[in-house]
Order: C-alpha cells, then structure tokens, then sequence
C-alpha cells in the first residue's frame, strides 16, 4: 500500500483504527447480522482507499464513512431482501453486550427508520444540523425522527423514558 496517501491527515491505516468502531456501529445498528455489517464495513473502507476523497478535517471524514457505511447497508439489503437477526447468544459472543445501562440494545429493538437518528444523536453526539447532513435529509424531518424514535425507546425501556435515555 501506498503509505503517502493520507486522509485528513491521516494514514489509511489510522483511519481505519480511529473510525473502524463508529463504522461498525453503524452497520450493526442497519443490518442486525454481524457477518453482513463486516461485508459493509469492508466495503465502506475500500471506497474510502479507492476514491481517496480530500476531507477539510477528521469531522468530516468521520461523517464521509458514517454516509458511505448507510448506503452501503442500504445496498446491501437491497441486493440481499434476506436478513437474519441478532440472537441474544450472538450478542453476547460477538464482543458486544447488552445491558440496560447500554442504549444499544434498546436501538436493535427501535424501529430500522429510527436507528440512524437515534445512533448519530445519543452515541456520536452530532447535533440536529449535523446529522441532517450525513443522512441527507432535512432538519425539521431528523427531529421528527428523534421524537418518534424516543417515544420508541421511552416504550422500550419502559415508564416515562427518563431510566437512562
């Protein structure tokens, strides 16, 4: 590989260390099957190495691989209608586990549509702007989604929502 190749001023090998968990994330939170998000995953890096894009700051390159690991997932459950979900003996041994102190397991159990707001908003921290930005959609519908997607979550965790959300 080309070590003169930077990315935000990083290597392409710093990149991948940096960004490779909120990437993950994302597939995981979109496809719910670890073998599919590790395909997406791949996916989205080679892009990243292929395409070489100039990125103004690591903010936005960081938001160029959340946008490009969405559509991937998207790509791939169009191309594969078929999707198996996580089984609660697969979250645990896959590295990742769920409690109710961890928001993860109530995003697999939000509705799809939701996920991405909620993910961007409560475990990358982006503001409404931002997100609207790397999901391509406007403000006033992310906010929707976050409303809608909480009320989602305040039923998943039970009473008035304010255990942990």
């Amino acid at each position: 590989m080309n070590s003169e190749k930077l990315f935000a001023g990083l290597t392409f090998e710093q990149a991948v260390r940096r960004y490779a968990d909120t990437v993950t994330a994302v597939c995981v939170m979109r496809l719910q099957n670890y073998a599919d998000a590790e395909d997406c995953f791949q996916n989205t890096f080679s892009k990243l190495w292929l395409k070489s894009p100039d990125f103004q700051s690591e903010e936005h390159l960081k938001a160029w691989l959340i946008r490009v690991a969405i559509h991937e997932c998207a790509d791939y459950m169009r191309k594969n209608r078929r999707t198996v979900p996580l089984s609660p003996a697969a979250e645990k041994s896959d590295g990742f586990s769920f409690d109710r102190s961890d928001m993860s397991w109530a995003l697999f159990k939000t509705p799809a549509k939701y996920r991405d707001v909620l993910y961007l908003f409560y475990c990358e921290q982006y503001k409404v702007k931002e997100i609207a930005a790397i999901l391509q959609i406007k403000e006033n519908t992310v906010k929707s989604l976050l409303k809608r997607g909480r009320d989602k979550l305040k039923s998943i965790y039970g009473g008035d929502g304010n255990e942990g959300v």
